[in-house]
């Protein structure tokens, strides 16, 4: 029997249910807010990942699926959509119609990472990006948004996480620093800090690593190097997030894991989830337009890691599994026949209608009728056929009555709809 690849998972019906529930949510309210959605390709060139990542990045290094296409070309399956979205702007020219543009989109990633709970290699991705906007009050909004968003999906203990990466000209002095206290700690710290410390040490403030952590109480904080401009930045962030009444701590270790964010970053964390307690996480990258080619125009936003978002919601798959409306019972071929028209012009008037096909006895089909939990059974066979009338049962109240078999559609229809 051939298996699913190992970190792949198939969603299925009694779990899907609850994905579309937390996608049509996230979907109304990222509209309402005035977002777009964008579409891209799951494969794009391998190098925009590693101009746009970072090629010294673990991401970049180890863990995407990358291979030569047919001419030799270098195709990779996308690891995440920011570069994507920001490839399509610049490609597109969205910019000259209007630089400031706010995009989302939902789909898969791919990522060869070790698998563990709610973390696979194809994992799902709720993204949101903002465009031409310069000021802090687009990071804020994105904030709120991922806030208000977990709110109405019922995730519990959430809290933003925020801080500051300062820029091109205040992060310099803060790499010197830290690089210098992670030398002095270098015997504390895990195999992968190591090599990190000295290609980019920033990632050392991320481990997860006990040990790291523990190591790292003391390191150098980047907002104490914030030149004026940022630290006016990162001082109206917090000042707005008050103003609107997010809870927020300010988290000097917080760091992103791709090279082109800078200034404001963030983090939606849960207590629900032990140690890997980020759901969703974003921040500025004023540069990547430029960096890949496009006019210097900022950009911030986030990505929502949807498989984990679906183990913490308070919605529950069941409340959103569609139950057939009715399943008709029919017996003998000529019924049977004329069943199955009911059912197909049923199901084209919006009302979910199941069928036995295989022509099982009365018993049988009642019996799965229950499994599916159908709120009705309308029974037909040859005595019905022949006094006109087949019957419709409610399956709840368990009450019978008789319904013409001429224009049966419209007068079911108008039985079991609920007003």
């Amino acid at each position: 029997m051939i298996q699913l690849i190992r970190g792949f998972k198939d969603i299925l019906p009694g779990e899907v249910e609850l994905w579309q529930a937390v996608e049509t949510v996230a979907r109304e309210l990222l509209e309402d807010f005035g977002f777009k959605e964008i579409r891209i390709p799951v494969m794009e060139r391998t190098e925009l990942f590693a101009r746009s990542i970072g090629e010294d990045t673990d991401i970049v290094e180890k863990e995407m699926y990358t291979f030569p296409d047919r001419k030799g070309d270098l195709i990779t399956l996308r690891p995440e959509a920011t570069a994507s979205i920001v490839r399509s702007y610049i490609q597109h020219r969205l910019h000259a119609k209007d630089p400031v543009q706010k995009f989302y989109t939902i789909g898969p990633m791919f990522r060869r990472e070790r698998p563990q709970k709610g973390r696979y290699r194809q994992f799902y991705q709720i993204n949101a990006e903002i465009f031409g906007v310069q000021s802090g009050l687009a990071d804020v909004q994105l904030i709120y948004l991922l806030v208000t968003l977990f709110g109405r999906l019922k995730v519990a203990d959430v809290k933003a996480h925020i801080n500051s990466l300062g820029c091109v000209r205040c992060r310099p002095k803060f790499k010197a620093a830290l690089s210098k206290f992670l030398e002095s700690i270098s015997d504390q710290l895990c195999a992968n800090c190591k090599r990190r410390k000295d290609r980019n040490p920033l990632r050392v403030l991320d481990c997860k690593v006990p040990a790291c952590r523990a190591a790292m109480a003391d390191a150098p904080s980047i907002i104490d190097y914030l030149d004026p401009e940022c630290k006016a930045d990162f001082d109206e962030v917090q000042r707005l997030l008050q103003v609107l009444k997010v809870p927020f701590v300010v988290d000097k270790n917080l760091v992103r894991g791709l090279d082109y964010y800078a200034r404001t970053t963030f983090e939606i964390q849960t207590e629900s989830l032990g140690a890997q307690n980020a759901v969703a996480g974003g921040g500025r990258y004023d540069g990547l337009v430029s960096e890949l080619g496009g006019p210097d125009i900022p950009a911030t936003g986030f990505a929502i890691g949807f498989d984990r978002l679906t183990e913490l919601t308070g919605l529950k798959a069941d409340q959103f599994y569609r139950k057939p409306d009715i399943f008709v019972a029919a017996l003998g071929e000529k019924s049977r026949l004329l069943a199955f028209e009911w059912v197909c012009a049923l199901g084209d008037e919006g009302i979910n209608a199941e069928l036995d096909f295989g022509g099982k006895s009365l018993k049988s089909q009642m019996k799965r009728a229950d499994r599916l939990a159908a709120a009705h059974v309308l029974i037909v066979g040859d005595d019905e056929l022949k006094k006109g009338e087949a019957i419709l049962r409610n399956m709840e109240t368990k009450e019978q009555v008789s319904v013409p078999i001429n224009g049966l559609v419209e007068i079911v229809k108008g039985k079991i709809i609920k007003k």
